[in-house]
């Protein structure tokens, strides 16, 4: 899902400003690709958590829902 190229420039930029640096018995490929799939499940559960909240538990509110749709969908057309 996350776009690795992207992941691995950023985690450049991160390790550069707080002057870290990778141990050498890892590689920076396994590196971003071990936060990649940190970051992944978090968003996976973060996704579950909220369709929860918004879906209200399985008892959606559709007139919430509506107002949400009618506020929003002129940015997307």
């Amino acid at each position: 899902m996350l776009d690795r190229t992207v992941v691995k420039e950023f985690l450049d930029c991160e390790f550069e400003d707080m002057e870290l640096e990778i141990p050498k018995n890892i590689s920076k490929e396994d590196l971003v690709e071990a936060f990649c799939q940190f970051v992944e499940d978090d968003y996976y559960e973060w996704l579950k958590d909220n369709f929860k909240s918004f879906f209200n538990h399985g008892n959606p509110d559709w007139e919430w829902i509506r107002e949400k749709v009618k506020v929003l969908a002129p940015e997307h057309k």
